[in-house]
């Protein structure tokens, strides 16, 4: 495939973010245990897609070209440390195996990537929702973290400013290194006292995609795929929680009325003009 024109680039690469990066971040941070460098790497990924692509065209499958490139700069970082800090050396060698592991078992046909992308984002969204969180700060860095949506985006949305709203998401993450907060989804005995934060956070990430002022399909799809998979993780263990049914029937409701919603020109329409 020839490399695009640079506009249309551009615009490839901004559409991967926004349906990709939060996937990718949720696959880094398994494998790295630690969130900055996760982000950090990420953000690396997606600049060396942009120098690089040009050249070289988009790969047929960008996802697993990010994830690699993306553990690259990972463990070039923490090799960067070890240069100051000797006692991060032996982090270094155990990343960079866990890291090295990882890519062989994809090349060997080991865990099916799909598969291991939908339990890390189930796996981030339930150290967003931890419970040792102030509830501000999950809210806060469950939008930043699984739904992508910018700082400002989200300091609009709750009337504070981009600083405060920062803010609440360094406390957030501090409190998840400080305590250790393990990036796993919890013990089956665990899951019916954790379960409301983590059905607050997926309504919430429906509502990103699904709010009057814009409408994100990839959010709200997100949000149902993540109610399906947390139906299936309870049905799993025979937990009975009606609530999470309601609120995956509520999306699938909302959801089937997107296309009433706009004109073909994207102009939104009114509810009582709807075609609902």
């Amino acid at each position: 495939m020839p490399p695009p024109a640079p506009e249309q680039l551009n615009r490839t690469i901004e559409m991967l973010y926004r349906s990709e990066s939060a996937r990718v971040l949720a696959t880094l941070v398994r494998l790295l245990g630690d969130l900055d460098l996760a982000e950090e790497a990420m953000h690396e990924a997606f600049a060396t897609a942009l120098e690089s692509w040009p050249q070289t065209g988009v790969p047929d499958n960008p996802r697993p070209w990010l994830i690699s490139t993306a553990r690259f700069k990972a463990i070039d970082s923490i090799r960067r440390r070890t240069r100051f800090d000797k006692a991060e050396d032996e982090l270094a060698l155990h990343t960079e195996a866990l890291l090295s592991e990882a890519a062989l078992d994809r090349e060997n046909g080991g865990d099916a990537e799909d598969e291991e992308i939908e339990d890390d984002r189930l796996r981030l969204i339930f150290t967003c929702s931890h419970p040792a969180l102030p509830a501000e700060g999950q809210v806060a860095l469950t939008l930043r973290e699984i739904c992508g949506l910018t700082t400002e985006e989200i300091a609009r949305a709750f009337l504070v400013t981009p600083a405060a709203l920062a803010q609440r998401i360094v406390r957030a993450k501090a409190v998840i290194r400080e305590k250790a907060i393990p990036y796993q989804v919890p013990e089956p005995r665990e899951l019916p006292a954790r379960l409301d934060a983590v059905l607050q956070v997926v309504y919430l990430i429906f509502n990103a995609g699904y709010s009057a002022e814009v409408t994100r399909g990839e959010l709200s799809g997100e949000a149902i795929r993540l109610g399906r998979l947390l139906l299936d993780l309870l049905q799993l263990h025979s937990i009975d929680e009606p609530e999470a049914v309601g609120l995956l029937g509520l999306m699938l409701l909302q959801e089937s009325r997107r296309t009433a919603r706009t004109s073909p020109d994207g102009a939104l329409i009114l509810l009582e003009q709807q075609d609902r």
